[in-house]
């Protein structure tokens, strides 16, 4: 699939973008090297291929999940205006 300069043209201005002549020519070499590149890619046969969800075979170290702050939310309640069942109460700011 390749561009034309009117079709480059057609998309400046549906994106509403100004682009000069000399900016539409070199935009549309630019898409259409973009096709050229995808239509090569799709073009390989990857039947059989398991996909990847990483270009490397790495694993991720994990930490175990455990709770490593104590709970501080008494202390942090206790300067708070108003709370009310562990939440803080704020003003209502939409009438």
């Amino acid at each position: 699939m390749s561009l034309t300069l009117e079709q480059v043209r057609r998309v400046a201005h549906l994106a509403r973008i100004d682009i000069s002549e000399s900016e539409a020519e070199s935009t549309l070499g630019h898409l259409n090297g973009i096709f050229s590149l995808i239509e090569a890619m799709q073009a390989v046969d990857t039947r059989g291929i398991e996909p990847m969800a990483h270009a490397r075979d790495v694993a991720q170290r994990l930490r175990e999940d455990r709770v490593t702050e104590e709970n501080r939310r008494a202390a942090f309640q206790a300067v708070a205006p108003e709370t009310e069942a562990g939440l803080y109460l704020v003003p209502k700011v939409i009438e």
